[in-house]
């Protein structure tokens, strides 16, 4: 059993702020070395934990949380942030049912300032936080610590657009360490990579700083010479003013990883009674050598074993990966595919196309928005943009779909990856929404494949046999094999039963349907969904002679297929029994995807039940 002798003394920021300085290396140490050994057997984000060691204790040394609000962008970051605010001896449940979550989650702990999954976010909740504080006479900070990656996000510029010109106590920090999940792209990326200098340079600057400051006006010829050599000064290293122009103090760059520099940085930013924005140089993945070498394979990770850094479990032929070979295969005979993903490339299955068709791959980074839009630029001179994107991250460009895709008649294809329960990531990230969203699109057309081949199949008919925009959804996983599709690229497939009782079900649920259905002496008849939106006439017309049908569906309830199929029959006069098995309309919590499935009886146990119910 692991020991950490100086970490099992740290239950709160207050025992860590009264820590000797001397001892706070080795305490990195030990909570990097608490961290590998955990996520090791959990999963969990690794990489960008291992990078932020430093940078939390400097926080939590100078700020007083959680008076002080410390606001994580994305949150995958924050398991420090945890560690040391008195969650050490549940780190063994991270991401397990009723554990800990993988994000910051205000129930959890008060330290936890804002519940948080998603990227760009924080420096908007940190102004709000501010502006709340100022206008209650509160005197402490807001603070937003925030990664490069998340800069490729647009909000986070209109965020920065208004909170500098504040006077709150609000202070940004940028964590650049030049990665989100994929390596960050784009024209700041490159910027934050100019904004170098020289080790002893921000203790240059405070000197020069004092010396202005009380620097007499003669004339007024001597203190506007050297506040102009200042601007030199400041231009010649920076390239820019980017963010004073902005209105924020800049302080930076700053070491990541030497608490005693971050700790005089932090300090004098909160002091100033002014919006600050305090920019940090750190290594994702360090002190592991397997995650510094390959950050976004430990970016967010499954178990592995800690000697060699390889996974314990086997790598299966995904979804993801099916997807990406198919659309790699469709690109090479079609020079008009491109594809498009939001800093996902490795977790879309797109590696391989990048790879072999570079200029019609294009990482637009954190910005959904402007990935869809960008899509529908694309489609209206000719291309065929496929944007292969989670369905929690869908969710973000929703305007863009409706307006910008849609509403103008483009042809794009929106393949999305992670649809239905995804387990450990918890609520931020559950795909259960998309389903509901997109069918207040008109013109929309939604498949959801059950296998790998009707995947392949009904990807090639979303490109080339669907007009307006298409969405192809599909679980994390792969296929299990349990359902052989007759038809893969049918818009629907009916399996011959009983004629009492109709079972309809769609994506990977349905092979659930199917496993469930076979152990019956008398299965019912199986209606499988290939196309869920929109509902045919001619489907529609052959349902109004059932007498009893059960839907299987893995979204909310509100806009679900059931939801509107049960509406359209009864718009046709049909007064047969109809049920419903969904996810309640509510924020499902984390856990495996499996076990969630089971808890809301969606495998097939409970499905061969309550067919058997239904049947007698």
């Amino acid at each position: 059993m692991e020991h950490y002798p100086i970490l099992e003394r740290i239950n709160s920021p207050a025992d860590l702020r009264a820590l000797p300085a001397g001892q706070l290396d080795a305490l990195c140490g030990e909570i990097r070395s608490f961290l590998i050994h955990h996520v090791s057997r959990t999963g969990g984000h690794l990489a960008s934990n291992l990078g932020t060691v430093e940078l939390t204790l400097a926080l939590h040394r100078v700020f007083d949380s959680p008076a002080d609000s410390i606001v994580w962008d994305v949150g995958h970051q924050s398991y420090t942030h945890k560690i040391i605010t008195g969650r050490r001896d549940r780190f063994d449940t991270l991401r397990q049912e009723n554990g800990l979550s993988g994000f910051p989650k205000p129930s959890e702990s008060p330290h936890d300032a804002f519940a948080v999954g998603h990227s760009s976010t924080s420096i908007s909740v940190a102004y709000g936080i501010s502006q709340a504080n100022h206008l209650k006479n509160n005197p402490h900070h807001a603070i937003a610590v925030i990664g490069d990656g998340a800069f490729t996000g647009g909000m986070a510029y209109e965020a920065l657009n208004n909170a500098g010109r504040s006077r709150n106590n609000l202070i940004i920090v940028l964590n650049h360490n030049d990665m989100s999940i994929s390596r960050n792209v784009g024209a700041f990326a490159r910027y934050l990579s100019t904004i170098r200098a020289q080790p002893a340079y921000l203790r240059f600057k405070g000197r020069v700083e004092k010396v202005l400051d009380h620097t007499p006006l003669v004339g007024g010829r001597i203190k506007e010479a050297l506040l102009s050599s200042k601007s030199v000064l400041k231009y010649l290293l920076y390239h820019s003013t980017f963010f004073e122009e902005l209105g924020f103090a800049f302080f930076g760059p700053v070491d990541g990883h030497n608490i005693e520099e971050l700790e005089l940085v932090f300090q004098r930013a909160r002091e100033l009674g002014r919006p600050a924005f305090v920019y940090v140089e750190t290594v994702k993945g360090k002190g592991y050598e397997f995650a510094e070498k390959k950050p976004q394979a430990f970016h967010g990770v499954s178990r592995f074993d800690v000697e060699t850094g390889n996974p314990d479990i086997s790598v299966e032929d995904s979804y993801s990966m099916i997807f990406g070979r198919k659309l790699t295969e469709l690109a090479a005979k079609d020079r008009s595919i491109c594809a498009i993903t939001a800093a996902m490339k490795m977790g879309t299955g797109l590696s391989l196309f990048a790879s072999q068709f570079c200029s019609r791959f294009f990482d637009v980074g954190i910005a959904e928005q402007h990935a869809v839009t960008f899509a529908a630029g694309l489609a209206s001179r000719g291309m065929l943009p496929v944007f292969a994107v989670y369905s929690t991250f869908l969710q973000r460009a929703y305007d863009q779909v409706l307006h910008d895709a849609a509403l103008s008649g483009r042809h794009l294809v929106l393949a999305i990856d992670r649809a239905g329960l995804v387990g450990d990531d918890g609520e931020t990230h559950q795909g259960i929404y998309d389903v509901g969203f997109l069918t207040t699109i008109p013109g929309m057309t939604i498949y959801a494949p059950s296998t790998a081949a009707e995947l392949e199949a009904l990807l090639e008919k979303a490109v080339y046999r669907t007009r307006g925009v298409a969405a192809i959804r599909y679980p994390r996983g792969g296929d299990p094999g349990l359902f052989v599709s007759p038809a893969p690229d049918a818009d629907t497939i009916r399996l011959p039963g009983s004629p009492t009782l109709l079972a309809v079900s769609y994506g990977r649920i349905f092979q659930e349907l199917s496993l469930a259905a076979s152990r019956l002496e008398t299965p019912p008849e199986l209606l499988k969904l290939n196309r869920i939106w929109p509902l045919s006439e001619e489907l529609l017309e052959s349902l109004c002679h059932c007498p009893s049908i059960l839907f299987f569906e893995e979204a909310v309830a509100s806009g679900s297929i059931s939801e509107h199929l049960l509406a359209a029959l009864v718009r046709r006069g049909w007064r047969g029994r109809y049920q419903a098995v969904t996810l309640p309309d509510a924020f499902i919590p984390q856990g495996s995807a499996n076990g969630l499935l089971e808890r809301y009886h969606l495998r097939a146990d409970a499905m061969e039940q309550r067919l058997r119910e239904e049947m007698t």
